[in-house]
Formats: C-alpha cells, sequence, structure tokens
C-alpha cells in the first residue's frame, strides 16, 4: 500500500513475511529533478517484488531517484546491494554502511557464536543462521555515498539534514526538514512498539547513547514524525516520555529478577515480558530468543555500568547479580 502521508512524499508498505514486525514503512519523495527513497525491506524476492510495484505505481523514474539507508538491519538494508548495482546511488551513515558491507562476509557473523556462549543460549541450540539479520541482508558490497551529521539533501522544497541519533544501532541517522517540521526517524522512535535496543559490544553503554539521542530529537520542533514501522508520530515529545518510561520499567525489572541470585542473560531475559504471542521462552523462536537476550544484555551492561549490577565470568558464560549495599 502506498499513500501521500505530506506533500509529494509517499509511504510505502513493504510486508515482511513472517516477521513480527509485519512491515516496513519505506518512504518516497519525489521532485521534478531527483527522487529519493528512504529504506528498502529485506533482500528477498516478496520485498523486491512490492518495493518495485510501489516505484512503478507512482511513476518513479529510477535513474532519476536516490536511496538512502537509515540503518544496518535487514528490513532497511536488504535490497540496497541490487540497486546499487542497477547504478542508483546509495546513501548510508558513516558508521553503518561499513557495518553493512561487513555483514556481506560470514566472518561478521561468526561473532554470534562467541554470543551465544556469553549469553548462555547454547542450551536453546539457537544459531545465527535463521537469523532474519542474516538471511535478509545484503550480500554483496556496496559503493555507499557516506553521509555525516549535518550534510543536507536537497529534494525538491525539502532541505533533509542528516541527523546523528545512533542507539538502536551504532550509526542509525535520521533526515530533519526545520522549515517543514518533519523528521524520518528510521527505528530510532516508533509509535505502539518499541525499538529493540540491543547489545553492541563491551565498548560504549548503548543504552545511554540511545537515551541520549532520544533527548536530542526531543529538542527539535517537529509536526511529523515519518516512522519505520506502525503509525506516524504526530507528539514526538510525548512518545519521548513513554520510551523512557518503559526502559526504566525495563531495568527496575531486571533488578527484580536478579534480586535473589546471579543469572545468565537467557536465563534474566527468559523471565522478562515481551509484547509477542508466544506463552513461553520455550516457543520463542531462535530469532526472537536473540532479539530478547540482546535486549536484556543492554540493559544489564547499563546497570553494570552505573554501578547497580555487577558482572562475573565463569567457564566463558557470563552472570549478573545485584550489588548488594550495606
Amino acid at each position: 500500500m502506498t499513500v501521500e502521508v505530506y506533500q509529494n512524499i509517499y509511504q510505502h508498505e513493504i510486508l515482511l513475511p513472517g516477521n513480527p514486525l509485519r512491515a516496513v514503512n519505506s518512504y518516497i519523495i519525489l521532485s521534478n529533478d531527483r527522487n529519493l527513497v528512504i529504506d528498502t525491506g529485506f533482500n528477498s524476492r516478496e520485498c523486491k517484488d512490492v518495493f518495485m510495484e510501489g516505484i512503478e505505481n507512482l511513476g518513479v523514474d529510477l535513474n532519476k531517484t536516490d536511496i538512502l539507508i537509515t540503518h544496518l538491519h535487514s528490513d532497511h538494508s536488504g535490497l540496497a546491494a541490487d540497486l546499487s548495482k542497477k547504478g542508483i546511488n546509495v546513501y548510508a551513515g558513516k558508521i553503518d554502511g561499513k557495518l553493512i558491507n561487513e555483514m556481506a562476509e560470514d566472518e561478521y557473523w561468526q561473532r554470534f557464536h562467541e554470543y551465544a556462549r556469553i549469553f548462555d543460549l547454547e542450551k536453546d541450540k539457537v544459531s545465527f543462521n535463521n537469523h532474519p539479520g542474516y538471511r535478509y541482508c545484503p550480500k554483496e558490497y556496496i559503493e555507499f555515498e557516506s553521509l555525516e551529521e549535518g550534510d543536507l539533501l536537497d529534494i525538491g522544497d525539502y532541505c533533509l539534514e542528516v541527523v546523528d541519533i545512533p542507539g538502536h544501532t551504532p550509526g542509525h541517522i535520521g533526515l530533519y526538514d526545520r522549515n517543514h517540521r518533519i523528521f524520518f526517524c528510521g527505528d530510532h522512535i516508533l509509535d505502539k512498539i518499541t525499538p529493540n535496543i540491543s547489545f553492541w559490544g563491551f565498548g560504549q553503554d548503548i543504552l545511554s547513547v540511545y537515551f541520549n539521542s532520544l533527548k536530542k530529537v526531543e529538542k527539535y520542533d517537529i509536526d511529523y514524525l515519518f516512522t519505520a514501522h506502525r503509525n506516524i508520530v504526530r507528539d514526538h515529545k510525548k512518545r519521548i516520555r513513554e520510551l523512557f518510561e518503559h526502559h526504566e520499567a525495563r531495568l527496575n525489572e531486571i533488578l527484580e529478577i536478579i534480586k535473589e541470585k546471579k543469572m545468565t542473560v537467557r536465563d534474566i531475559a527468559s523471565k522478562m515480558h515481551w509484547s509477542l504471542r508466544y506463552n513461553s521462552w520455550e516457543e520463542f523462536p531462535s530469532a526472537q530468543k536473540w532479539f530478547a537476550s540482546g535486549e536484556a544484555m543492554s540493559h544489564l551492561e547499563h546497570l553494570t555500568l552505573i554501578g547497580k549490577v555487577k558482572r562475573s565470568n565463569e567457564n566463558g558464560i557470563l552472570y549478573y547479580e545485584e550489588v548488594k549495599w550495606d
């Protein structure tokens, strides 16, 4: 389904078969000179067909069209390599663009073996082979045109400013038009559902990074926040407050879970509340166990770095327990 959501801006819903997200909102901005398409859907035949259907229905000339990828996840970047091979210019942030190209190599995904071990997911016999990030990501190197904070893209009447909003991924970017008060935010802020904030290594507190990005966007004057999933947000400040409340509840939930004993990431995640249709952890598909454990880990590391939780390593498996104060 493709609908005009603002003057010369179309929201194109690309279905994600078999995925809880259901669909990704790709945005198409039309002008007499250059067009811009924001995000693409999975690297799959189904997504490619729907993507091209939207392009054709609007009469978009791909020879006059650029693609922008807000972040590395495969539901956003999946078709980037295929489109690049057609001679289409593809924009991405410098950090996530580099990571997208690394994802095309199996070496990138080998780290999931290490994560399965330290998260204690080996007991669930999970594999990255059925992870949607692996299955549907671009499989070839892409010559991205890298974007940085403050870069401007002029598309018709719109002057789109690149804004760094890391957290959901290390190099997530958004686009802001100050005059029209519109913001394309990818997965940074979503309505009804909450962005997954996962673990990206021990070098940074990614949850704090995400919080700082939320505070950054909160200061902007925005009438329309164009999200990549579900609904357009009209009151971004209210939604940001709700996201902060959600993560505060998550942190308190984890502290309550580990109140009596130290536990592994997997066991903590299995006791957390998830808005999914499954009745138990055992029913979770492998991909959902990855997502849940990654989000639990980002919160646990945040609690560790602020001194509320301590981490230990036993035979290569991480354990977390609450810090007791006398």
